[in-house]
């Protein structure tokens, strides 16, 4: 009885050791499978693209999440992630953190896109200069009436902090000044789309990819240089203000299966599937 006993327990033990084993062969560090996670504008795409990546080449796996930009950068910079979405670029101070982490962020370009200003369709306002579209957002401006539009209140709506739109937004927009009080800070892009075609005094900012003119409507621009509407032209060849590139971030140069997914993105393939989701992709068809 104790024999069996003993042998019971080493089979038990041996079992154990090769459910590990096997969990270490198809887990993160075999190769055949990435994270990646950050920006809720590039989700759909990196989604896209995964899925497309993963029907071709069977037994690997790439995991998208999101979350925002801000995220997924946080996520590289503590190693938690393979790939980092983000719909701007890293600032210095994320870099400088990665670095005394032991990590190298390295930028892969994928595909541009524009921050839409979009109000609803009852809104007369066609066009605004930047000067009345950081009064708008800081507050000095609480009524469309000074922009050319009816005697109402605007109803400013925001993306929430994490949100790489968001940055890009205060930084080239906001130019440090705070937000006024009573912006609607929403959790995604289609929240922001459902107020503004919901509210005919409403205002937001989304990508240029979710812009339906079904329901919302697009403003110009104007940063000193004439009123620029975005379109797939202007996008790409950055007349529009408020133009950007997606980024996917690697600790490094991308090796293995990184490499072999950005690669894929970036290939011909990979940009049709870009230009399907609604993005801009890095050589221009125009």
């Amino acid at each position: 009885m104790v024999d069996k006993l003993k042998i019971y327990k080493i089979l038990t033990i041996l079992v154990i050791g090769f459910v590990f084993l096997g969990l270490g062969c198809t887990g993160k560090n075999s190769g055949r499978s990435i994270y990646v996670k950050g920006s809720d504008t590039i989700k759909p795409l990196a989604e896209a693209e995964a899925e497309k990546f993963m029907e071709k080449n069977p037994g690997k796996s790439i995991i998208v999440k999101g979350g925002g930009s801000s995220v997924g950068i946080e996520a590289l910079i503590n190693g938690t992630i393979d790939i980092a979405d983000a719909s701007r670029e890293m600032t210095d101070k994320e870099i400088e953190a990665a670095q005394k982490n032991g990590i190298n962020p390295v930028q892969h370009t994928i595909a541009y896109d524009g921050i839409t200003v979009i109000v609803n369709f009852a809104n007369p306002v066609s066009t605004l200069t930047f000067d009345q579209l950081r009064g708008i957002y800081n507050g000095s401006i609480s009524n469309w009436k000074d922009v050319g539009g009816q005697d109402k209140p605007i109803v400013v709506n925001c993306r929430k902090s994490s949100s790489g739109t968001y940055k890009t937004f205060q930084t080239i927009v906001m130019h440090g000044d705070n937000y006024r009080h009573d912006t609607l800070n929403q959790a995604d892009t289609g929240s922001i789309v459902i107020s503004v075609s919901q509210n005919s005094d409403a205002i937001g900012y989304i990508g240029f990819s979710y812009f339906d003119n079904s329901s919302i409507k697009a403003l110009s621009l104007n940063n000193g240089k004439g009123s620029i509407f975005p379109t797939y032209e202007t996008i790409h060849n950055g007349s529009y203000p408020l133009s950007r590139a997606l980024n996917m971030y690697t600790n490094g140069e991308a090796t293995g299966l990184k490499k072999e997914f950005i690669d894929f993105v970036l290939s011909e393939q990979g940009q049709e599937i870009a230009t399907g989701e609604g993005f801009i992709p890095l050589k221009s068809k125009i």
